[in-house]
């Protein structure tokens, strides 16, 4: 093996344990497909530059005990922002660490990104207790251009585009960002929370609007302009011509949203003002509501069918408010595997997300220990 393509394998390993995917030998075989042999080379080798550490053996099913492998100085801390619309989630883990605890403060996205990320800078250090961040990573409720490190069109962001809001974030912080789209960083936690070895997945969020990422082979797909999954504005016949926050007519998001059901209540008179208020009507069986959630369900299983038929993904991971409610549910699970060609759902799994509302904040977090690692390497 040349050295050139040594160093390539070698960083390799260093962003699977660097972004906490593999934690021993084993684990780094399985996700890159390397023999037993190759890894422990490449290993010794990274032990040797003082790139990775070895830490104490870890809990084993039979036979000798793996040590886990790290970063080396993985106590370094490193931050994680999910923004919402109203609402920021934060949380601070030791490089490569898992998220234990986490906390949520109430922001006003009309203020503009500088006051937004310095409240969120100032939540993250409290977390902290002022110790310094190895690096930040936030995800963010709208499509993200990964080139220009902001947000593009956001259209519940007002003020925000054009920002460059990964330079924005590392200013404040004095640390290296990641900005990520919020249904992506939940599709690349939900994706190595289930099966990391699964060849694709798609994660849905459906709350109070309907976002989808893509993961394949282990890596976020974007597409051409970076905004590969935005399945809300695909157009449904059953959205007809109702306009759509993105200026269009008869998208998914206008039918089968959270905030789509908070507005076909109120049409019929139902005084509901949030997706929580329509979640406690369905669980209260209120029969509107529940008419309403399942063809919710039905229209984003219909969208869903060509994803499967197309893609053909090992999994759908489904998160959000609206997947709390069975009928949603029912009728979006029904709706996929009667309108999905038969080889196309054999080995199909549909599944809750697992991760609930810190799967945003794994992947970021996730984003952030890959691109520490790749600032090692280089």
């Amino acid at each position: 093996m040349s050295r050139t393509s040594s160093s390539a394998a070698e960083n390799q390993v260093l962003a699977v344990v660097g972004s906490g995917r593999a934690r021993s030998r084993r684990e780094v075989s399985q996700i890159l497909s390397l023999s037993a042999s190759t890894v422990s080379q490449h290993v010794q080798s990274l032990l040797a530059q003082g790139l990775i550490e070895e830490g104490d053996p870890r809990g084993s099913t039979g036979g000798r005990r793996a040590r886990e492998l790290r970063l080396s100085g993985d106590a370094d801390l490193i931050g994680a922002i999910d923004l919402g619309g109203a609402h920021a989630r934060l949380t601070v883990v030791p490089r490569g660490g898992a998220v234990s605890s986490t906390t949520e403060i109430p922001i006003t996205m009309s203020d503009g990104p500088r006051a937004v990320l310095e409240n969120c800078a100032g939540e993250l250090a409290r977390l902290a207790n002022g110790a310094p961040l190895a690096g930040v990573g936030i995800a963010l409720p709208g499509p993200v251009d990964v080139a220009a490190r902001g947000v593009v069109s956001p259209s519940r962001m007002p003020g925000w585009a054009g920002s460059d809001i990964r330079q924005l974030l590392s200013d404040i912080v004095g640390a290296p960002a990641v900005v990520e789209n919020d249904a992506n960083a939940m599709a690349l936690g939900e994706h190595f929370a289930h099966d990391p070895r699964a060849t694709g997945s798609v994660t849905i969020k459906a709350g109070t609007a309907i976002g989808a990422g893509i993961v394949i082979d282990g890596e976020v797909y974007r597409g051409a302009a970076g905004v590969a999954g935005d399945i809300t504005h695909t157009r449904v016949a059953a959205a007809r011509d109702r306009q759509c926050s993105c200026g269009n007519r008869g998208c998914l998001e206008t039918v089968a949203s959270g905030a789509a059901l908070v507005r076909l209540l109120r049409e019929e008179g139902v005084d509901v003002s949030t997706t929580t208020e329509v979640v406690a009507l369905v669980r209260d069986a209120d029969p509107l509501a529940t008419r309403l959630a399942r063809a919710a369900g039905n229209h984003l299983g219909e969208v869903l069918c060509a994803v499967v038929n197309f893609f053909n993904p090992s999994a759908i991971y489904i998160g959000g408010a609206l997947t709390a409610l069975e009928p949603f549910m029912s009728a979006l699970r029904s709706e996929v595997y009667e309108g999905s060609h038969p080889l196309m759902t054999r080995d199909l799994t549909i599944a809750p997300a697992a991760l609930g509302a810190d799967a945003a904040l794994v992947g970021a977090a996730r984003e952030v220990n890959e691109h520490l690692a790749r600032l090692t390497q280089g």
